[in-house]
C-alpha cells in the first residue's frame, strides 16, 4: 500500500489524539462554563475581529492578484477576488488546498482564457508566498518574543533558534531567485522568474495574511493578560504546524488542542477555548457560507437583464460545482444535528417546551434527529454524485429534521439552517439527474475519513459534556425532560449501531456479477437505438464481442470489455446528452464497486466537461477524419485522387450497395475475399475497436461492393447513422488482384451515394497520434505522441496514414482517452492493446511475425494502441499495395 493512502488515516489517528489531550485539559471544566464564557466575549472584540476576518480574505486575493501579474496575465479584479474568495473559503473547509482551491481556480481561470501552465502558476506561487510569509512572521516571533515550551519540547539550543533558521530560509531562498536567470522547474513544469518587485510584494501578501489572521485569535482572547501579541504569534504557528502535520483540514481539534496547551497557565482554560471555537465559526464556516452563498446566487440571477446575461455565463461555469457545494453543506447540516444531539438542551426552552409537547414527543424527536444526522452524512455522497434519489431523500430528511429540531428542544436556529438549505437546493433539482440507486455510491477514502471524524467528534462532546455525570445502571433508560445525558448517550448509540449496520450490509452485499459479452436480444435492442442516434460509432455493438449496459429507459447504452483492471468503454456512452451523462456516472460506479479503473476510449471534444467531472485525466489519441458531403465531389477531389478513381472506372471497376437482405447471398463471394486480404497480413484480426470477418455482424449492416468483370474484388460494410447525419464503414478487403485505386473508387462511390441520400457527412475514421504537439509545456504524452508521428516510421506510418485521409479534403476531429492517471496509465494502455489485438495470443503471434518477415524485409514492429476504426489499430501499417498508386496513394490497409 502506498504511504500516500495511509495519510487520511493517520490524520483520523492525529485527530483522535488531539481530543483525548482536548478531554485532559479540559477535564476540570464544565461544558457549561465554556458556553458561558463563549457567550461572555464582549460584542466589541467580535467586531474587532469579524474586520480582521474580513480584512484577511481581501489579503488572500491579493496572493491570485500578484501572482497573475508575475506572470504577465492581465484579468479584472473582480473575477479574480471571486476566484480567490471561493478558492481559500473551499480550501480552509475541505482541507488538501492543492486539490480544492486548484481545482476552483482551474475551472475559472480557464473559462476567462487562461492556460493550465499559468493557472498552475499562480497556484505555485500562493502556496510559496503563504509558506514564505509563515517563517518570516514566525521567524520574526521567535527571536523578538520566543514562546516558552514545554519541558518535553526543550531542545538544546533556545527558541530563537528557530527564528533565526527560518528568516536564512527565506533570506537564502530569495536570493537564491533573484540570482536566477533561468525559468524556475517544479516537477515537469516550468515558471518564469518573478521579478524581483513582485516577488517581495507577495512576501508582503503572506506576511500580512499571518498577522491578520493570528490578530484574529487574539482579538477574541480577554483583555488584560499578559501575554503580548508578538509571543501569541510564536504559539499559533506552534498550533498551525501541528494542524498541518495532521493533515486534518484547517487543523480542526489538533490547533485547539495545542494551543490549550502551550496557553493553558497563562490564559483561562474555558476563555481560551470560547475564543476558539469562535474562530472557528468566524474564520472558517461563515466565509465557506458566504462562497457557497456566492455561486448560489450566481446561478440564481442567469436570466435577469445584463446582469443576468453576464451571470448565466458565470452561472454555466459554475454549475459542475453546485452539487459539491451541497454535498458539504449538507454534511455540515448532519454534522450539526449530530453535534446537537450530544450536547444538552437549552434549559429555558425545554422548560417552555415541556408545557407544549408529550415527553415521548421530545425523546422520539432528539433519537430521530440524531439518526437524521447521520443519513445526511450519508447522502452527502450521492449529492456529490448527482443521484436523484439522494437529492429527494436529503430534501424530505431537511424538512423533516428542522420540524424534529424544534420538537426536541425548540433549536429554532438550526430549523431555520436546515429550512434555508432545503430551499437553496430548489432551483437545484435538475442537476441531480442520475438514476442510480442510493445504495450504489462508493465512499472514498476521504468520505469514510470525513465520516469517522464526525462522529469521534459527537462522542468526545457527549463524553465532555457529561463527564460529571453519573450515568450508571438504569440511568442509561432514565426517561425525563431533564436527562439530557441519557438522550445524547442513546444517540450515540443509535447512530453507531445505524453505521456497523450500514457497513456490514457494505462489506457483505453480494458481488455483482461481472458482465458477459451481450446475447442477440441485447444486441437487436441497441440496432434499434441506433436509428434514432446521429453518430455511426454505436454500429461496434453489433459485433456482439462487448458487453452493453443500457440505462434504465432502454433509451441509451454503453459499449464496453473488460481486459485485467480496466473497463473500457468503446467511445462515450450512446444515446442522448442526459442519459450519456448518466450512463458515463453509472459505469464508473461500477467499476469502482469491482475495483475497476473506469475507461472512455475515442471519446469527442464535446464531452471533456463530463469526464473531467468524473476524475479522470484526458489524453489526446489523435484526429478522426471527417468529410462535409454537402460539398463533396470527385470534380473537387485532389488530383491524384481522381487519377485513381479514373483508372478503376477503365479497368471496370462497378460499385453497388447491397441490403441488409441480400448479405446472406454475397456471404461466400464475401469470405473469398477476405481469406485472399488475410493471407499475408501479419497477425490474425483485430477486435473490439473495429470488426472482424463474422457473418452474424455483416448481416446487420449494408455492404458496400466493387465488382469487376461480375466478379467482386472489394468490399466495405456500411454505418449508417439516424437522422441522416453521419455515414461511415468498417470492414474493408480487397483482393490481391484487385485494380489499382479499387478502395479509392469504393470510398468515392460510396460518399456520392451518402451524399445523394441526403447524409451531412462522412467519417474515415482516426489518424492515430496526429494533431499532437511537441512544445515545451505540452504534457508528455502529447510530446512523445508527436514525436512518434513525425519520427516512428519504424513502428507505423503514421503520417501516411493522415496523407492518404488529406486526399478526401476532411476536417480533423479531435478524440481523445479518459482513464485514472498516474501509474494507471501504462497498464491501461497495455490492456487495451491487448484487447485490440485479440489477446496475448494474437498479439504476441510468433509465428505469423515469421511469415511477415520471410514475406517483407523491411517488417515494421507493431505499434501502441493508439488508434481505432478504419485500420489505426495496433501493428496495422499503410503502405503501397495492388489497391494503391503508390506511395501518394496509399490505401487504408484495414482489418
Amino acid at each position: 500500500m502506498r504511504w500516500s493512502r495511509l495519510l487520511p488515516f493517520i490524520g483520523v489517528l492525529v485527530f483522535a489524539l488531539a481530543l483525548v489531550v482536548l478531554k485532559h485539559v479540559l477535564a476540570q471544566y464544565h461544558y457549561h462554563e465554556l458556553v458561558a464564557d463563549l457567550r461572555a466575549i464582549p460584542a466589541r472584540m467580535l467586531a474587532l475581529a469579524g474586520a480582521l476576518v474580513v480584512a484577511d480574505y481581501l489579503m488572500l486575493t491579493a496572493y491570485d492578484a500578484v501572482a497573475l501579474r508575475i506572470v504577465g496575465r492581465s484579468l479584472a479584479y473582480g473575477k479574480t477576488a471571486v476566484t480567490a474568495f471561493i478558492a481559500f473559503a473551499f480550501s480552509h473547509n475541505i482541507g488538501y488546498a492543492a486539490l480544492s482551491g486548484g481545482s476552483v481556480r482551474y475551472r475559472l481561470y480557464s473559462a476567462w482564457g487562461l492556460a493550465s501552465v499559468d493557472i498552475a502558476a499562480v497556484t505555485v506561487s500562493g502556496i510559496v508566498a503563504f509558506w514564505s510569509g509563515f517563517l518570516v512572521i514566525g521567524g520574526c516571533a521567535f527571536v523578538i518574543s520566543p514562546p516558552a515550551l514545554p519541558e518535553w519540547w526543550r531542545l538544546p539550543f533556545g527558541a530563537g533558534a528557530f527564528g533565526v533558521v527560518a528568516l536564512g530560509l527565506v533570506a537564502a531562498g530569495m536570493l537564491a531567485l533573484l540570482a536566477r536567470r533561468r525559468p524556475v522547474r517544479v516537477g515537469r513544469r516550468s515558471f518564469p522568474r518573478p521579478p524581483a518587485g513582485w516577488a517581495l510584494v507577495l512576501l508582503g501578501v503572506g506576511c500580512a495574511d499571518w498577522l491578520l489572521v493570528s490578530g484574529v485569535v487574539y482579538a477574541l482572547l480577554p483583555s488584560g493578560l499578559s501575554i503580548g501579541f508578538p509571543k501569541f504569534i510564536g504559539y499559533f504557528m506552534l498550533a498551525q504546524v501541528a494542524g498541518a502535520v495532521s493533515q486534518v483540514p484547517g487543523g480542526l481539534g489538533v490547533l485547539e488542542a495545542t494551543l490549550l496547551m502551550l496557553l493553558g497557565d497563562q490564559v483561562p482554560k474555558p476563555a481560551l477555548a470560547g475564543a476558539l471555537i469562535a474562530y472557528r465559526v468566524m474564520y472558517y464556516l461563515l466565509p465557506f457560507g458566504a462562497a457557497a452563498s456566492t455561486l448560489c446566487g450566481l446561478e440564481v440571477l442567469r436570466h435577469r437583464g445584463k446582469v443576468g446575461r453576464a451571470a448565466a455565463a458565470i452561472g454555466r461555469l459554475l454549475r459542475p460545482l453546485v452539487p459539491h457545494v451541497f454535498a458539504v453543506l449538507v454534511f455540515v447540516g448532519g454534522t450539526v444535528l449530530i453535534f446537537s444531539g450530544a450536547t444538552p438542551a437549552i434549559d429555558e426552552r425545554l422548560l417552555k417546551l415541556s408545557r407544549l409537547v408529550p415527553l415521548a414527543v421530545v425523546e422520539a424527536s432528539h433519537f430521530l434527529a440524531s439518526i437524521a444526522g447521520m443519513l445526511l452524512l450519508l447522502l452527502a455522497r450521492g449529492l456529490q454524485l448527482r443521484l436523484r434519489a439522494a437529492y429527494a431523500a436529503t430534501w424530505a430528511i431537511l424538512v423533516g429534521s428542522a420540524l424534529l429540531s424544534l420538537l426536541k428542544g425548540f433549536d429554532y436556529e438550526e430549523a431555520l439552517l436546515l429550512l434555508a438549505l432545503a430551499a437553496a437546493m430548489l432551483p437545484f433539482r435538475s442537476l441531480f439527474r442520475r438514476a442510480a440507486a442510493l445504495t450504489s455510491p462508493r465512499f472514498t477514502t476521504r468520505w469514510i475519513v470525513a465520516i469517522v471524524t464526525v462522529l469521534l467528534s459527537s462522542f468526545w462532546l457527549t463524553s465532555f459534556c457529561y463527564e460529571h455525570v453519573d450515568l450508571s445502571g438504569e440511568k442509561w433508560w432514565q426517561v425525563a425532560f431533564s436527562g439530557d445525558a441519557p438522550r445524547s448517550l442513546r444517540a450515540a448509540v443509535g447512530i453507531s449501531v445505524l453505521l456497523l449496520l450500514f457497513s456490514l450490509w457494505r462489506l457483505l452485499r453480494p458481488e455483482m456479477p461481472r458482465q458477459d459479452a451481450a446475447c442477440d436480444a441485447e444486441i437487436e435492442r441497441a440496432r434499434a437505438l441506433l436509428g434514432t442516434i446521429p453518430d455511426t460509432l454505436g454500429n461496434l455493438a453489433l459485433l456482439g464481442d462487448k458487453a452493453l449496459m443500457f440505462d434504465d429507459q432502454g433509451t441509451a447504452f454503453v459499449m464496453f470489455a473488460i481486459e485485467g483492471r480496466s473497463w473500457i468503454s468503446m467511445g462515450d456512452p450512446i444515446g442522448g446528452v442526459r442519459e450519456r451523462e448518466d450512463l458515463a456516472w453509472r459505469f464508473c460506479t461500477r467499476c469502482a464497486d469491482h475495483g475497476g479503473w473506469p475507461v472512455f476510449y475515442q471519446i469527442t471534444r464535446e464531452s471533456l466537461p463530463l469526464y473531467l467531472d468524473l476524475g479522470l485525466s484526458l489524453h489526446k489519441l489523435g484526429e478522426e477524419a471527417i468529410v462535409d458531403l454537402s460539398a463533396f465531389s470527385i470534380a473537387a477531389c485532389r488530383k491524384d485522387l481522381r487519377r485513381s478513381y479514373q483508372r478503376a472506372v477503365k479497368e471496370g471497376c462497378e460499385f453497388a450497395l447491397a441490403p441488409t437482405s441480400a448479405v446472406d447471398e454475397l456471404l461466400p463471394e464475401l469470405r473469398r475475399v477476405s481469406e485472399d486480404w488475410l493471407r499475408d497480413k501479419v497477425s490474425a484480426e483485430k477486435r473490439f475497436s473495429l470488426g472482424w470477418f463474422a457473418e452474424d455482424y455483416l448481416r446487420r449492416t449494408p455492404i458496400a461492393l466493387v465488382r469487376r468483370g461480375g466478379r467482386v474484388v472489394a468490399f466495405a460494410n456500411v454505418w449508417a447513422g439516424g437522422t441522416g447525419h453521419e455515414l461511415s464503414f468498417d470492414l474493408m478487403r480487397f483482393t490481391s488482384d484487385a485494380p489499382r485505386g479499387a478502395m479509392d473508387f469504393l470510398l468515392v462511390e460510396l460518399m456520392s451515394w451518402g451524399r445523394a441520400q441526403g447524409y451531412r457527412r462522412f467519417s474515415l475514421g482516426m489518424a492515430p497520434l496526429s494533431g499532437l504537439e511537441n512544445r515545451p509545456h505540452a504534457p508528455i504524452w502529447n510530446r512523445v505522441g508527436a514525436m512518434l508521428f513525425h519520427h516512428g516510421e519504424q513502428f507505423y506510418n503514421f503520417r501516411g496514414l493522415r496523407e492518404y485521409k488529406e486526399k478526401f479534403a476532411p476536417a480533423w476531429e479531435p478524440r481523445y482517452l479518459a482513464c485514472p492517471g498516474g501509474l494507471a496509465v501504462p497498464r491501461i494502455l497495455a490492456n487495451l492493446s491487448i484487447l485490440i489485438g485479440g489477446g496475448w495470443t494474437s498479439l504476441l503471434s510468433h509465428r505469423a511475425i515469421a511469415r511477415h518477415r520471410r514475406s517483407s524485409p523491411a517488417w515494421r514492429a507493431p505499434a501502441i494502441a493508439v488508434g481505432g476504426r478504419h485500420g489505426e489499430s495496433a501493428g496495422q501499417a499503410v503502405g503501397s499495395g495492388p489497391a494503391s498508386d503508390g506511395a501518394s496513394d496509399r490505401p487504408m490497409t484495414t482489418n
